[in-house]
């Protein structure tokens, strides 16, 4: 057969049909349809056969093959390993179908190259043997302090002991806030932003909602929610669940489950890990998400069916410098958010009130000099000015006859700045 002219089907079948409905239709035309078409004669009968039946012309339609999330998590689970997911999808077959390892195959490609990532296979490898690394010392109790047995024999999670409170931990009108460093001799401020960052987290806690806080880096919104949350309402637990680098949904189950303090060993199967969070979470809680920018959009879906439960009672906090970009790629758990709430840059006028109020230092400097520094290097950047505190704080230390003057403060601004 000589090689075919590429005529589309519909083209073909429509003049066949046109010549059998005229009663001119022979033999001759339909193997010469086969000719320009570029198939087989009995493939050109079977095409007016189902333009006569079904009326179809075209290919008949195909289910496309699509992988659930479940599939992707085992797939991330094991390094991108396609034949592990094919052996999973089998095990679990129950009678129903599965699709070859070839189609799986193409399935991955696919969808990769669509733009869905897949976590690299030494970070997942890697992850995960530091997942069992720490699961095996929490079992064998050599985490926690002391030596003595659990219960009944059994090995179980204990949580770490607290830090006692040092020198440098922060302390202001809460007391100590854990996880907030300052320097030496610092206390933490309430300033116009975090009174309002308080203030939505309070209003969300009260309907059981979500808060998004944003801005940029330095601005003090970790230490904003954690001032918020430093002693939440009877009843209430304050919750952080780290959000790992390129987080997959199993990783962030497993965040949620290790954040938790869930006792045993974190379970085989998404079902029972998802059973016994969701359990831990029917008592009133928060939730913080810190660095929530990283998260990608499975993974928001995830913390999204946890939020939406019908058995949690979750106030969901989701904060981070581009917290507020990341909820964009999800908009149905966008829509729930009831607070925005953005972290700004403070106003000279607050920087000055803030910093003498955050360190005894700059209570003796001038305030056309706070308003100097502010204007020069801070830029009502909290974070700034607290690292300026601790260069300051060791160079009268180490320097004999130091003073605080424009001098010393533009050697110390060359410190703080980046290279350009």
């Amino acid at each position: 057969m000589a090689a075919g002219l590429g005529v589309a089907r519909p083209v073909l079948v429509a003049r066949l049909l046109g010549l059998d409905a005229a009663g001119a239709l022979t033999s001759a035309h339909v193997r010469a349809g086969a000719q320009v078409g570029g198939v087989n004669v009995r493939t050109v009968w079977r095409w007016l056969e189902a333009a006569r039946t079904e009326g179809r012309v075209e290919r008949r339609p195909r289910p496309r093959l699509e992988l659930s999330d479940r599939d992707w998590e085992v797939l991330a689970q094991a390094g991108g390993n396609v034949a592990v997911l094919h052996r999973h999808l089998k095990g679990a077959a129950d009678g129903c179908e599965v699709p070859s390892l070839a189609s799986l195959y193409r399935v991955v490609r696919r969808d990769v190259e669509a733009g869905r990532v897949l976590p690299d296979r030494a970070l997942v490898r890697r992850a995960r043997e530091e997942g069992d690394m720490r699961q095996a010392l929490a079992d064998l109790a050599l985490a926690a302090s002391g030596g003595s047995a659990a219960p009944d024999g059994a090995a179980r999670r204990r949580p770490r002991p607290a830090s006692p409170p040092a020198a440098g931990r922060a302390s202001g009108e809460g007391g100590v806030v854990a996880g907030v460093v300052l320097p030496a001799g610092a206390r933490l401020v309430r300033t116009p932003p975090v009174r309002a960052v308080a203030e939505a987290i309070g209003q969300a806690m009260a309907a059981e909602g979500a808060v998004c806080v944003f801005g940029d880096p330095g601005r003090g919104k970790t230490a904003a929610v954690r001032m918020a949350l430093a002693e939440p309402p009877a009843g209430w637990k304050a919750t952080w669940v780290p959000v790992p680098v390129r987080p997959s949904v199993a990783g962030m189950r497993r965040a949620v489950f290790e954040a938790l303090g869930l006792p045993g060993r974190f379970p085989h199967t998404s079902a029972l890990a998802d059973a016994a969070v969701a359990e831990a979470l029917g008592q009133a809680r928060v939730l913080v998400l810190d660095e929530a920018q990283r998260l990608p959009g499975p993974c928001l879906e995830y913390v999204q069916s946890l939020w939406d439960h019908p058995g949690t009672r979750i106030t969901l906090v989701l904060c981070g410098a581009g917290s507020e970009r990341a909820l964009a790629r999800l908009p149905q758990l966008a829509s729930r958010v009831g607070a925005w709430q953005e972290v700004p840059r403070l106003t000279g006028a607050q920087a000055a009130t803030a910093v003498t109020g955050f360190h005894p230092l700059w209570g003796t400097v001038a305030a056309a000099d706070l308003a100097w520094i502010d204007r020069s290097c801070a830029h009502g950047t909290f974070r700034t000015w607290a690292a300026l505190t601790t260069h300051l704080q060791n160079a009268l230390l180490t320097v004999a006859d130091a003073a605080v003057d424009r001098a010393l403060l533009r050697r110390l601004f060359q410190r703080i700045a980046p290279p350009q």
